[in-house]
């Protein structure tokens, strides 16, 4: 499956307003954003588990990362609340589910195969620090090395965000909203822009929260060859 597949365009998908759908385990239903490859992919999706679904315990050969919206992701590493941010690399396994129930926003095959950093971010105990150089900008930081910086963004009310890209962004919104490119995006909706592009965004009354990943389109993503 190729979708949102040609990496040097403008891509946007509005999560909130299309329909979940089914995956292979029951009780986890899905709205793919991009995909490269078949069950094993490399992916941009919301995934949606019913209270007291739960996955085989597997592995993660390409890696994951994923930042949970809504609820408490649950796996034999702990309680993970809405507002937490984990970086699961290649090779790590566990057991993934959810007891009451939740919804996350995960990246599959996105990592260098040789990454072993483990990460687990509860953002709800972290400060958001001013961004001198973007007035209405805060920032938390939450990943970052040779081939790609991940954060946090909260945009405040009235603000005008512009924001080179030479290596590429995508930004997902947890809350709030802005306008870009006189597309309004809202909670659930995701945006990537490609090399050399320019983000320029607007808020309105109430601002915006949004998760970023940037510098990592360097090279043209592929397939995973699994």
């Amino acid at each position: 499956m190729q979708l949102n597949a040609d990496f040097s365009k403008r891509a946007a998908v509005h999560g909130g307003n299309i329909e979940w759908v089914k995956s292979p385990m029951p009780g986890v239903d899905r709205r793919m954003l991009d995909r490269l490859g078949e069950e094993v992919a490399r992916a941009t999706t919301i995934v949606r588990y019913a209270p007291g679904s739960k996955f085989s315990p597997h592995v993660h050969t390409g890696g994951e990362e994923f930042l949970v919206l809504d609820g408490v992701f649950q796996d034999e590493h702990g309680d993970f609340p809405a507002g937490s941010y984990i970086r699961n690399p290649p090779e790590s396994s566990h057991t993934p589910g959810s007891g009451p129930g939740c919804v996350i926003m995960v990246k599959l095959w996105q990592f260098d195969l040789s990454d072993r950093t483990h990460v687990r971010i509860d953002t709800n105990k972290m400060r958001a620090l001013p961004d001198n150089s973007r007035p209405g900008v805060s920032v938390t930081p939450l990943f970052h090395d040779d081939r790609e910086d991940v954060r946090m963004e909260t945009w405040e009310p009235g603000s005008e965000v512009e924001l080179e890209v030479p290596h590429g962004i995508e930004v997902f919104v947890v809350d709030g909203s802005f306008v870009e490119n006189g597309e309004t995006f809202q909670s659930q909706s995701w945006l990537r822009l490609p090399c050399g592009d320019t983000l320029r965004a607007s808020t309105g009354k109430d601002g915006c929260t949004v998760w970023i990943k940037a510098d990592h389109l360097k090279e043209t993503p592929k397939p995973p060859a699994a």
